[in-house]
């Protein structure tokens, strides 16, 4: 007997399609239930989140049921957690003791993660290794091209990630060595310096923040990483809060959420009130629209506005390095910062002015037109960042074409240039309205 496609029917297509706007569920692919089942005989009961594909973040976890503000998002057993304990629990533990100096804990975690991946189908940790990515976008991991067109400020720090990195293996070579007796392969094989950038990448941008008591068999280095399988698939919002920590009553790791979230939307946690070049850097993905965003402006654009013949100059730039004025000068949605204003007065004081600027530094008006030209700066260095970013898109556009294997990358900075010509554009306005009304 053929059953009536009444409402039901009609209501079934709804959320088929629904499903499909809000993300399309994941759940039933083969990695994401072994990992589940895996999970479970750890202690993990979960009933409001399943795996789903989203468009605009990508893998992400879905609300099963609406959720409230207050409501536990997840509660994960310290049976799941990856920890510096898991490592010495491990045929690691033995070598790590008796390595001198002591490792860091971050290295430990690196080799355990390294190790377990090499045993493959012999790891008690392959479900959770198998939904890790298997490559990441952090500045450390970006093509020397891809590098150069990222902002003067967040160059020089995926620069310096970079030698983070090569000066970790370099220094970690010894200890590596002393592994041998574990591994069949030559350990120079295994521990190669792909396999530690993919393991400090994934330590790097999904551990979540647990304080663990110091082992005399790690360095002095701050032991406060845990891996959260399942967890570590909550992507990030500016825009949600929620409160995050280890529940030392029920030994299990729990996020609430402190807003409200609709059945089969994306579950959102927030990392912090971080800007997108910071995101960029730690995670390896920008948010649109980052609320927290802004433009930052290098000492040498700064400086390029005031005259060298300037006999206050050098006084002026002195006065500024050391009360720390010279750094974390930005633009952002509302304009340009506080202490972007208070550098360029400082640095357009007149030479009668030139004794008050320790009330310019504390925000009192030295003259009017102090104000008037720390503006007028503030609106040239404005349209010259708007006119180089432009020109970095212009640069992105030609690359993707000829460079179809840097296209993700590319896509990547393209979305961090793009959302900095908005702010500047928007501050543009806001500096030109200021003008206006003076």
């Amino acid at each position: 007997m053929k059953k009536s496609r009444g409402r039901t029917g009609r209501k079934r297509r709804r959320k088929h399609l629904q499903g499909f706007m809000d993300g399309v569920n994941c759940s039933h692919k083969l990695e994401y239930i072994k990992l589940k089942k895996w999970l479970k005989d750890r202690g993990f009961e979960d009933s409001n989140l399943r795996p789903a594909e989203f468009l605009e973040t990508g893998r992400g976890l879905m609300a099963t049921k609406a959720l409230q503000a207050g409501d536990l998002i997840i509660s994960l057993p310290e049976k799941c957690l990856l920890t510096t304990g898991t490592v010495l629990s491990s045929c690691l533990g033995g070598y790590l003791v008796k390595w001198k100096p002591p490792v860091s804990p971050l290295l430990a975690l690196c080799t355990f993660l390294i190790a377990e991946k090499h045993a493959g189908e012999k790891s008690p940790w392959k479900p959770y290794l198998d939904v890790l990515p298997k490559t990441y976008t952090c500045p450390a991991c970006l093509d020397h091209d891809v590098i150069n067109l990222l902002p003067k400020p967040l160059k020089k720090k995926a620069q310096e990630q970079k030698t983070m990195i090569q000066e970790l293996f370099r220094s970690s070579k010894a200890f590596f060595s002393s592994l041998q007796p574990l591994f069949a392969e030559s350990t120079g094989t295994i521990f190669n310096y792909s396999a530690l950038e993919w393991a400090w990448c994934t330590i790097n941008t999904r551990t979540i923040y647990m304080k663990h008591p110091h082992r005399e068999c790690f360095s002095l280095e701050p032991d406060v990483y845990a891996l959260a399988p399942y967890l570590d698939l909550l992507n990030h919002s500016p825009n949600v809060q929620v409160k995050a920590a280890f529940n030392e009553q029920t030994r299990s790791y729990e996020i609430r959420t402190n807003s409200q979230c609709k059945q089969y939307q994306e579950v959102f946690i927030c990392y912090g009130p971080h800007d997108n070049q910071r995101l960029l850097l730690e995670y390896g993905f920008v948010a649109m629209d980052n609320p927290h965003s802004s433009v930052y402006v290098s000492a040498d654009t700064l400086l390029k506005y005031f005259s060298p013949l300037d006999k206050q100059r050098k006084a002026k730039v002195a006065i500024l390095k050391d009360h720390d004025f010279l750094e974390n000068l930005t633009f952002g949605w509302d304009g340009p910062s506080w202490r972007l204003l208070t550098a360029l007065k400082v640095l357009s004081l007149g030479a009668d002015e030139f004794a008050c600027w320790r009330r310019t530094l504390l925000g009192d008006v030295t003259s009017p037109g102090n104000e008037q030209q720390a503006l007028d700066t503030a609106a040239k260095i404005c349209q010259f960042l708007i006119e180089e970013t432009q020109h970095v898109l212009v640069q992105i556009s030609q690359l993707k074409r000829d460079k179809e294997n840097l296209k993700p990358h590319l896509a990547l900075v393209e979305m961090l240039r793009s959302e900095d010509l908005k702010i500047l554009q928007k501050s543009a306005e806001i500096l030109c309205n200021l003008n206006l009304g003076t």
